[in-house]
């Protein structure tokens, strides 16, 4: 049998990860450098917000991951730990909202790729920012390029996300060292004092933003979605968490205080501030083409962020496809190139949808945040369940003197010491911070021309998209149900 070969768990899926690859991954996959910008905004209390973020959010997610993969390494991730937590449905719920959080997010991703070439083309298209045509072109061809690529095989398209890592590191140090450069000629752009760390915790623009900032560090939960295609996945996945939440906490800290040290908070646009900064940057230093290299770079950024978000989010509906949740026909195999081929172009088709629903009818800014903040309101609840299931598994190991996936091939790996009552801590914080962000991030936008369609747009989505899954899963479980009546019947013969 083939070494790289899975079988059981991922039929035909190939092992074609290592820690490295994994790393950027990581790092492709959570850093958005458009948050920067998004966060420069609220001015210099939006480093304290960082900091809040990381703490609860980040750590508390970080130490379940670990974990959480540790006793259940198979392809799926979360969809597998929400169903050995809380059974069949729960997980097929968890696993539904999560890939289709990704179907609004994919848009947002690729909305901001297009504003970020349209700045690098200069001020003669900048008119095309708000074109449906343009955005919609652009934005589908670089779907389906990707989505092509992933389907050439994981060897293959860890490239792209792989120098979307590595970009994501070098526009970072860019970011930081033009700041540097910039305050150490001619002071910061922004004042900073005592009391411009403190947030304003009653301004509902503040709120949103933080519930944003959680978002930024969700990610984690990723690489584990791909474990049948990692080697020595276990131990590879704690590696990787570890080096790339540092590398991705510098990146995010620092580089919004680079950006406020170049740029006023007013002058920072929400998806185009860090080449803007960048270019206020170079001019101020004699360096004019500052601002085209960071573009250039956050759109590779953003590239490879996407690919690994294609990557990963593709094998949901593969596997839950072999759960016979959904169609059988997402669980193939490419027979040639050994991946979820036909998931891969399911998740193409419906992100196509969902990108030409949002930028029809409305402003490409206010599409942009609508996305986010659907995105930011699914993750979240997705997020409750992955927390709440580490206390359950840990109880159930507890109770039962053993390990709690040991009937699924788990690892008997506990990393967060304290037994079962310091599990329920960390899942308290983590469920407190996203529940949190999930009301938050419902909010319309101050100045949204229509607040009320706005909030009815996320509000109802959500509750439209977990209504749709259970109605999928209570039929694939009756299909289930009559199949098995339907074999009983027939052995009976």
């Amino acid at each position: 049998m083939n070494s790289e070969t899975q079988p059981g768990n991922g039929p035909g899926l190939r092992r074609a990860l290592g820690t490295f690859d994994l790393v950027l991954l990581n790092i492709a996959a959570i850093v958005g450098l458009r948050w920067l910008s998004t966060a420069a905004q609220l001015g210099a209390a939006s480093l304290t917000l960082w900091v809040v973020a990381f703490l609860l959010f980040f750590v508390p997610s970080a130490l379940t991951v670990q974990e959480l993969s540790s006793r259940i390494p198979h392809v799926g991730g979360l969809y597998r730990w929400t169903q050995a937590a809380f059974g069949d449905t729960h997980g097929f719920l968890a696993g539904w909202a999560y890939w289709v959080s990704n179907l609004v997010f994919f848009p947002s991703l690729l909305l901001f790729v297009s504003g970020i070439v349209l700045h690098m083309a200069g001020p003669m298209l900048h008119s095309l920012d708000e074109s449906p045509m343009y955005n919609g072109v652009f934005c589908l061809a670089l779907l389906w390029s990707v989505t092509f690529l992933n389907i050439l095989g994981l060897r293959r398209a860890k490239w792209l996300q792989n120098i979307g890592g590595l970009a994501s590191i070098a526009v970072g140090a860019q970011v930081l060292i033009g700041g540097a450069v910039a305050w150490w000629r001619y002071g910061s752009a922004t004042q900073v004092r005592a009391a411009d760390l403190v947030p304003n915790l009653q301004s509902l623009p503040t709120l949103n933003t933080f519930a944003i900032l959680i978002l930024a560090f969700v990610g984690l939960e990723l690489g584990p979605i791909l474990g049948d295609e990692i080697r020595n996945s276990a131990r590879a996945i704690r590696r990787a968490i570890l080096v790339s939440g540092v590398v991705i906490t510098i990146i995010y800290v620092a580089g919004t205080a680079s950006l406020l040290v170049a740029l006023p908070p007013d002058q920072i646009g929400v998806i185009s501030g860090i080449p803007e900064a960048m270019e206020a940057t170079g001019q101020r230093i004699g360096m004019p083409l500052f601002g085209v290299i960071a573009a250039a770079l956050l759109a590779l950024t953003s590239a490879g962020g996407l690919g690994a978000w294609i990557t990963g989010t593709a094998r949901l509906p593969f596997v839950m496809g072999l759960g016979h949740y959904l169609p059988g026909r997402l669980g193939a195999i490419h027979p040639r190139y050994g991946t979820p081929h036909v998931a891969l172009l399911v998740q193409a088709a419906a992100t196509s949808i969902v990108l030409l629903g949002a930028i029809c009818g409305s402003t490409i800014h206010e599409a942009y945040l609508l996305l986010i903040d659907m995105t930011a309101a699914l993750s979240c609840a997705v997020w409750i369940y992955i927390f709440a299931a580490l206390p359950v598994l840990r109880r159930r190991a507890a109770d039962a003197g053993a390990d709690a996936g040991a009937d699924t091939g788990a690892t008997s790996i506990a990393l967060i010491p304290g037994g079962p009552r310091m599990g329920w801590v960390v899942a308290w914080i983590g469920v407190l911070a996203t529940t949190f962000a999930t009301i938050v991030s419902l909010i319309p936008p101050a100045g949204s021309a229509h607040p009320t369609l706005f909030l009815l747009k996320g509000a109802g989505g959500c509750i439209l998209v977990f209504a749709v899954g259970l109605l999928i899963c209570q039929r694939g479980r009756s299909k289930m149900l009559h199949a098995a009546a339907a074999a009983r019947g027939a052995a009976g013969r």
